[in-house]
């Protein structure tokens, strides 16, 4: 199951995806406050498809979300890394910037760390010019993130999610940018 590179921080490795990741994945993915700024939580087979997706991106483009983990104290925290953008949003094609960790590990900067060492590999190792971060426009904590990283948004770019409903709270969506 392990495909692509690894990355180490100060206190995080950034791994390819194991087997054993799956329930952790799976029950992060539910967890109510962690994905209550997506439209709804994920299943258990949706959290294995998402493992696979990222696989396969890492053999595919060199690039996708890690696993991370906290030696020594947790094998699996969550996950951040590269994405391509869906091509139904505005600013496709672009590569997003992505993290999302379970619900304990949040408010200790480790979501910043890892997001930090992904734009360097992006930067770096991959040669990349630009990424992007979107999310629901009341996402606060997620923001604060992009902003941390030195990310920019420019209000002409904000959308509508097309995946969701017009009249659904989580649709107005801010977008971000990162130039190298």
């Amino acid at each position: 199951m392990r495909s692509g590179p690894q990355l180490r921080t100060q206190r995080l490795l950034l791994r390819p995806w194991l087997p054993a990741d799956l329930e952790p994945c799976a029950a992060m993915n539910a967890e109510p406050e962690v994905v209550e700024y997506l439209h709804r939580p994920y299943s258990r087979a949706q959290s294995a498809a998402m493992i696979f997706a990222m696989q396969r991106s890492f053999t595919d483009r060199r690039y996708g979300l890690w696993a991370l983990e906290l030696p020594e104290q947790a094998p699996f925290i969550g996950c951040a890394g590269l994405l391509d953008v869906r091509e139904e949003l505005p600013f496709a094609p672009a590569v997003e910037l992505g993290w999302r960790l379970a619900r304990p590990w949040w408010g200790r900067g480790l979501a910043t760390e890892a997001a930090a060492a992904a734009v360097a590999h992006a930067f770096g190792e991959l040669g990349m010019g630009e990424l992007v971060a979107y999310t629901a426009r009341r996402n606060e904590r997620s923001r604060r993130l992009m902003e941390r990283l030195g990310m920019h948004r420019d209000a002409a770019e904000d959308f509508l999610h097309p995946a969701l409903p017009r009249d659904d709270p989580l649709a107005p969506h801010v977008l971000y940018r990162l130039a190298a």
